[in-house]
């Protein structure tokens, strides 16, 4: 495993504010081009150029190679670091420039991730508690085949509260040799652990070092009604998830290093996975990159608001500005989180493409 510097979360949050905020929408242009005789002549190393927005600029592509840069930074630090993508599936696949109809698999994009968390697989794409629609179904049962063909995993997340519904789900993902989770709330108020089934599903005794050893994992959008950091910890501590899925930050402050250790290991005492999520299509003003003053339009890569949070604002995922907050030096959110020991990260938000796409129309990837 590559050495890294050992920087707190918090330390690496802070010094990702000074970092930050030094850049403003004018500093972050990249520089003109100065010609000598017919030459192009560059005063200083050039900072990265943001694409051409409107309809040259390929939405996909960008957040394809957005995963791609933040996994190959992780890995660079720790070569075990997991890297999910929470929906997108259609990502696994590009279309051909000419022909639409012509699709191929993104092979190089795949080879970044690890798996991807599909919600609604089963239940509750559209509505709650109601199956999904056929035609999601076969849209998904296509893009399956391409994802086991490059050996991405897949974990599914359904909504449902029935217990025969959630048997039936538990029973259908095992058989496809996907990972499954049923969530019993809305995905944006996830806060506590799931009533049914008591116990995790297929719960084991086993160390789990590396996804294909997980049986089960849970996903916590909102820790803070476990109470204190500590009561969340022993709390979760006193369970035999193979993989928990937490968000950064307990409230307003991140997770200390002494609780994530504590997450690691399982009531019956052997080792698991600790994941964080990350989200890479919108900013959030309770972020702590998010600077006094910013809002939508200001700096220019802060768009329209999420339709269900306000506080949240999609961002052009392309730019130099926001990878720079995301991936790359030790002041970046994907440093602090292997800083802090976490074993891998689920990239929230990837469907931001769909956003651009429409100029806004399409919301129903986005609740």
């Amino acid at each position: 495993m590559t050495a890294f510097r050992p920087t707190a979360l918090s330390g690496v949050l802070s010094a990702a504010l000074l970092a930050i905020s030094a850049l403003t929408p004018a500093a972050a242009q990249a520089p003109g081009q100065v010609r000598a005789q017919g030459e192009p002549v560059q005063a200083g190393p050039a900072a990265p150029a943001a694409p051409v927005l409107g309809k040259l600029t390929n939405y996909r592509d960008e957040m394809r190679r957005l995963i791609t840069n933040i996994a190959k930074f992780a890995r660079e630090k720790n070569p075990g670091f997991v890297v999910i993508t929470h929906n997108g599936m259609e990502l696994l696949q590009k279309r051909d420039e000419v022909d639409e109809k012509k699709v191929y698999p993104a092979r190089a994009y795949m080879m970044s991730i690890d798996a991807i968390m599909q919600d609604g697989m089963f239940y509750g794409y559209e509505t709650f508690g109601q199956p999904t629609s056929k035609e999601m179904k076969e849209t998904f049962a296509q893009l399956i085949e391409v994802a086991k063909r490059d050996r991405v995993s897949i974990l599914t997340m359904d909504f449902a509260r029935d217990p025969k519904k959630i048997d039936e789900v538990l029973a259908a993902s095992r058989k496809q040799g996907f990972l499954p989770f049923v969530a019993h709330k809305e995905l944006s108020v996830m806060n506590s652990l799931p009533p049914y089934p008591a116990r995790p599903f297929h719960e084991n005794s086993n160390h789990v070092l590396s996804m294909s050893g997980a049986e089960n994992y849970l996903y916590l959008r909102d820790t803070t009604a476990f109470g204190q950091e500590d009561e969340f910890a022993l709390k979760l501590h006193d369970t035999n998830y193979d993989m928990v899925i937490v968000d950064v930050f307990h409230g307003r402050k991140p997770f200390s290093k002494r609780a994530i250790e504590t997450l690691k290991y399982k009531k019956l005492g052997a080792r698991r996975l600790v994941l964080a999520r990350m989200d890479v299509g919108t900013a959030a003003t309770y972020r702590f990159y998010w600077k006094p003053g910013w809002q939508s339009g200001a700096p220019r890569w802060i768009t329209a608001p999420y339709p269900t949070d306000p506080d949240r604002y999609f961002v052009e995922y392309w730019r130099p500005e926001w990878h720079k907050i995301i991936y790359g030096d030790a002041s970046s959110f994907t440093f602090g989180l292997l800083a802090q020991g976490y074993d891998g990260v689920v990239i929230e938000t990837v469907e931001a493409y769909r956003y651009f796409e429409s100029d806004g129309q399409d919301m129903a990837a986005f609740k």
